[in-house]
This record gives structure tokens, sequence and C-alpha cells, in this order.
């Protein structure tokens, strides 16, 4: 099988794929993009998805979940400025409607549709921006690099910077791609993808086994970040495979569908990293690995809980090399280790060995916090399980952000 490369591109990197990106007016500022659609110029296009496991799901979500059953869809109409969530059955209605509006503009059925709303919780969400929109969206569809980054722009809420990325991989003979794009930057420690993402890819993969890839690479990338341990009400990931590159079905089981499945996975880490990294208020992006553990379980426990601790986030925010928040957020994670069995590092360095602190040169601690990504390792000794989650530092700009949302 050939390599796997990030290359230039977002979801219209793979071939078939068409994107745009334009203010319908969801929003009242004229100068902001506030609607986004991508479209498979392919019918029987296969699609899966995974959903937020919030209770107070929004009306897309629902109508989306519906879609995602069918195994198949062509498009995915998103809009930022207002969540469609807790707006009972007037939002369940507008959300049917905006479905049923795109099809139409688009000339196919309304099951296959992708509905995805992100904004502010409680808010009735007009129907006219989607009938006034929907003739700038068709007219600005294009397959072009610009088009896919106009379609990241338009679904950000508090995110400071567009997040999308494609990757480039072979197999058997076949070029293909998959591309993606995603917004996230607060409200985040998704319980099944993350606040909205769309992914697109010109390989033939039905839709079984194209829901199992995802689900793989989502809890491997998307599950594993957190800014502030909250999960959205309208959290989304979509899927869509067209198998517009030509090659055969990739089959489960087969070295093609592996690759694909790794290609998958390494796209959604570096989109789930991005968000991370422009957590609100976020100077640094943090790395959290734990190794050692009993069990997966125990390993996601630990990681969570490092990567969650407001203590540990502080910490990193005001370069403080406190190794004591860390070995106490793995106290009280629930996972199971002896405390002389634990090692940490900080940046590369031993604070840790054997439960006991080491020493270590302050002012080369100092130096080593002005890198952009920090690294957490912890090595419980109990087992042989790892895993690892992406986070960010917590600062006075996260407050700011969120005392000011609504107002």
């Amino acid at each position: 099988m050939g390599a796997i490369e990030f290359i230039e591109g977002g979801v219209t990197a793979p071939a078939g794929f068409r994107a745009a990106g334009v203010h319908a007016g969801f929003r009242a500022n004229p100068n902001r993009k506030d609607a986004a659609l991508v479209v498979s110029d392919v019918e029987g296009t296969a699609a899966a998805g995974t959903f937020t496991c919030n209770v107070f799901c929004a009306a897309p979500v629902k109508l989306s979940r519906s879609v995602a059953q069918g195994g198949r869809a062509r498009a995915v109409i998103l809009n930022s400025g207002n969540a469609n969530a807790a707006t009972g059955k007037p939002g369940d209605q507008v959300a049917r409607e905006s479905q049923a509006l795109t099809a139409a503009a688009l000339g196919i059925d309304p099951a296959e549709v992708f509905v995805a709303s992100t904004g502010v919780i409680g808010v009735q969400l007009p129907l006219e921006p989607y009938r006034s929109g929907l003739p700038l969206l068709l007219g600005a569809l294009d397959s072009s690099p610009q088009a896919a980054a106009d379609a990241a722009q338009a679904i950000m809420t508090t995110d400071t910077v567009p997040k999308e990325c494609a990757v480039r991989f072979e197999a058997d003979g076949t070029a293909y791609r998959i591309g993606g794009m995603s917004k996230g930057s607060g409200m985040i420690m998704p319980n099944m993808a993350t606040m909205l993402a769309v992914l697109t890819t010109d390989a033939a993969v039905e839709p079984a086994a194209l829901k199992t890839a995802l689900k793989a690479a989502v809890d491997a990338s998307f599950n594993k970040i957190t800014v502030d341990s909250d999960t959205s009400t309208n959290d989304s990931c979509f899927c869509l495979a067209n198998g517009a590159a030509g090659g055969p079905v990739l089959q489960p089981g087969t070295p093609a569908f592996e690759t694909f499945c790794l290609a998958l996975r390494q796209l959604c880490e570096a989109l789930a990293r991005k968000m991370a990294a422009d957590g609100e208020g976020a100077t640094k992006l943090v790395t959290v690995t734990v190794s050692g553990a009993a069990s997966e379980e125990d390993a996601d426990k630990a990681a969570r809980t490092v990567a969650n601790s407001p203590l540990v986030k502080t910490a990193i925010a005001g370069h403080d090399c406190n190794w004591g928040r860390i070995a106490a957020a793995l106290g009280r994670s629930g996972a199971s280790f002896r405390q002389e069995d634990v090692d940490i590092d900080i940046m590369g360095m031993p604070v840790m060995r054997g439960g006991l602190p080491c020493g270590f040169d302050e002012d080369e601690a100092l130096r080593r916090f002005e890198e952009p990504e920090i690294t957490i390792d912890a090595a419980l000794g109990a087992g042989e399980h790892s895993t690892r989650m992406w986070t960010c530092d917590f600062t006075h700009d996260y407050i700011t952000i969120n005392g000011d949302y609504r107002t």
C-alpha cells in the first residue's frame, strides 16, 4: 500500500465534491459567512454520521440521525449563529423544511440531505435565510480549494481560524483522497465526534463499512479532545464516500480498507489537534499521553482527567512546571495503579520517577514552555495500555469569551 500524505485543500480535495460558504443572514454581520453547503455529484454516495449523546440534542441532530440510518446522502447544509437547540416542534419543523428546500434546490431526495446548525441555544431559527441563501450557495458551489475554505469559514462560531485538511493515499494502484473541515473552539469534550465536521472521500466504501471506519476514527481523534469538559447539544460528524476515484469498493479485512481507515484516522486527528489548539482563549496545544495503564478504560480515565483539570491547564497558561497538579489529577481519575510505579515527564523533562519528584532545571522548564505545544507523559506502571488526548491551556480570555457569548 502507498504512503499517506497530507495535501492542500479541504472537503473539495476528493473528486466529485463541491462546496460553498456565503452570508445568508443567520448572523447580523453581512461580512461574516454563516451558511455552508457540501455536495457530492455522484448518485448513491455512501454516508455515515456520529452525533452528540447530550439529551438536549438539537433539532438538526435528530433529523440527521435518520439520514445516517439510511446510509446514503449527497449533501450537507450547515448554518452558524443559531443552534436550533431547545426550540421544540417549531425547531423540528425548520430543520425539516431546510432539508426539503436544500433537496429541491439540488434535485435530490430530502432523505439524502444532512442538516447541521451551531450557535446560540434556545433561540428559534428563522427559515428565511435558507430561502434567500440557497440560491447564493448554489451559485457559489465549486470544486476549488477556495470554495472549500469558504465553507470551513462559514461554520465558525468562536473559532479564530477555519479548520480544514486533506490526505492522499494509494491502494491497489488507485489514488484516493479524503478531505475534511471542522469547527469547534469551546463547549468541547465530545462524546461522539466534535462540534461540527464534514469529511469527504472519493473512495468507494459501502455504508456499513464506512460507519465502522468513521466510528474508529472518531474514537481515536475527536473523542480524544477536550477544551472545557462540556459536550455540545449539536455535535455532528458526517462522512460521505462517493467512489469518484474509480477504484473498486474497499472491502473490510483487506489491506486497501485498512489503509483507508488509517488515512481517515490521521485526517481526523489533524482536525482534532487544530480544534484543541484553537480552544477559546488558548495559547498552547497540550498533548497528554498515558501509558502503562491496566486497561484502555483506565488509560482514557487518566488522560482525560489530566486534560480536563483546570489546575493543570492554568499552570500551563502560567508556564508553571507544576507536576503535583498532574499527579493529583491522575490520582483522582479512577484509574487503577500504585503511586510508587508512576513516572511523569513534562516537555520531555523527567519530573517524577517512581512516585517521587526528581529535580529539574526551572529555567530550562521555562524555556521549554515557550513552545507552541506542551507535552505531558505519564507512565502508570500498571499494564500495557496507552492513549493520547489533546487539550489546551486555560487563560483569562476563556472567561471573557464565554461571559460575553450571548451579550
